[in-house]
């Protein structure tokens, strides 16, 4: 249609709105659901506004008062249903309206399983993983405080606080708790909380009521915010049986408003009995550790060492000159026997040394060369011998024919005797 219309050529409003209703004519009959708001009848029309529980989007419903009134139960303000309707567009006003054709009360057996499937959806994202939860703080300064106006939870929770810690200090947020604003009005509340920057934790509180009132505490979007939130978020929604899908994403759950004061705010007087507890057992902590000191402190000034380090010092004296005395004895005895054994060995070299036996008359030949002649059969006549004496030695020729050796004698030869016969000259 663009490509045909200018500012020189434009389509007239009525052809405009005319193509619209046609377009929303075909699309014929469908089933929507919501949760109605805005309820009124006049005559024989029932008016009412369905409005989508996640998102802020309404659409007006005009419903005949027979199929309204068939419904059962009867829908009222905050209900959710399922709506059989026809799509309207009034080309006259240019306004758009579902008319009913069939209301059905959503039942709470529906609404349970619709619960679960947002559950498991949520808690297959990680949404309600225990690793995500953050603790909360032991002290905090300021408690930001989500509930109705006026409502017993706001004083359960205030009043239990302060008793338990009187300078406690609270930033409330009154909002609706059930009905169709409670979302909003509770995702509003909580986002300004957390980026409150003196606010170091949020409890959301709300007493008991039917399921249908809980439901905007398992509404996708708000926990969606919860999990998003940047401080510690404490549910307290209804009563201990009470189970919105809000105290699984939250940080930490109460079961009553009464008990997230307990939660979120220590008992001045147990901290001051801990206190005192804990000043007691350092006390005597410490006085058994200076009691185990003082006597090994008496221990230790009681040895002699410390009792009279003069005595000490002369017994050490003592006992360095008794070691200095051992040593030198030790030592004297040492080279004594030293001196002995070098003294015989000096004696056993002597007695064997060739010098004594050439003193006891004895006389060694040798051969030009140094070698020493040991039998008279290896000496040739002519070969020129060296008698080596005590303190001489003399050279000699030898002479014919090498003697017989002789048979040995009784008696040893007398000292000084030649092996060989000394030449005449």
């Amino acid at each position: 249609m663009s490509s045909k219309t200018s500012p020189e050529s434009p389509l007239p409003i009525r052809t405009v709105l005319q193509m619209v209703g046609g377009w929303i004519g075909k699309l014929g009959t469908v089933w929507v659901e919501g949760q109605i708001t805005d309820l009124s009848a006049r005559g024989g029309t029932v008016f009412l506004t369905l409005r989508d529980p996640v998102a802020n989007v309404s659409a007006r419903v005009t419903a005949p008062r027979g199929v309204y009134e068939a419904a059962v139960p009867r829908p009222a303000d905050g209900a959710r249903v399922v709506v059989h309707v026809k799509p309207d567009f009034w080309v006259n006003r240019g306004s758009f309206a579902f008319t009913a054709l069939e209301i059905r009360p959503v039942g709470v057996g529906e609404l349970l399983a619709r619960l679960e499937r947002l559950r498991q959806l949520l808690a297959a994202e990680g949404l309600f993983n225990a690793d995500r939860k953050r603790r909360l703080p032991f002290l905090p300064g300021t408690i930001g405080l989500i509930c109705g106006r006026d409502s017993a939870a706001e004083r359960d929770v205030l009043e239990n606080a302060r008793r338990r810690w009187p300078a406690v200090r609270f930033k409330v947020e009154e909002v609706a708790v059930q009905g169709p604003y409670a979302v909003g009005e509770v995702t509003e509340a909580l986002t300004k909380l957390d980026a409150d920057r003196e606010v170091e934790v949020i409890v959301v509180a709300r007493g008991g009521g039917s399921l249908e009132d809980l439901l905007p505490f398992s509404d996708e979007s708000l926990v969606r915010a919860v999990a998003a939130c940047r401080t510690p978020v404490v549910s307290a929604i209804g009563h201990e049986q009470d189970s919105p899908l809000l105290d699984l994403v939250a940080d930490v759950r109460a079961s009553t408003p009464t008990d997230a004061a307990k939660k979120v705010v220590p008992d001045v007087g147990e901290q001051l009995t801990l206190v005192r507890q804990l000043r007691d057992r350092g006390r005597r902590m410490m006085g058994g550790w200076l009691d185990r000191e003082m006597s090994w402190l008496t221990s230790v000034r009681s040895r002699p060492s410390l009792a009279d380090p003069v005595r000490e010092l002369e017994r050490r004296a003592e006992q360095v000159d008794a070691l200095r005395e051992r040593t030198r004895r030790s030592l004297t005895g040492s080279l004594d026997r030293a001196a002995d054994s070098l003294s015989h060995l000096r004696a056993q070299l002597v007695a064997l040394s060739p010098a004594a036996t050439l003193e006891r008359g004895y006389a060694i030949v040798q051969r030009p060369g140094g070698e020493v002649v040991r039998r008279a059969k290896d000496v040739a006549a002519g070969d020129t011998l060296t008698i080596r004496l005590t303190d001489d030695r003399l050279t000699v020729r030898a002479e014919g024919e090498p003697a017989r050796p002789r048979k040995a004698r009784k008696k040893p030869e007398p000292a000084g005797e030649s092996l060989l016969d000394e030449p005449d000259s």
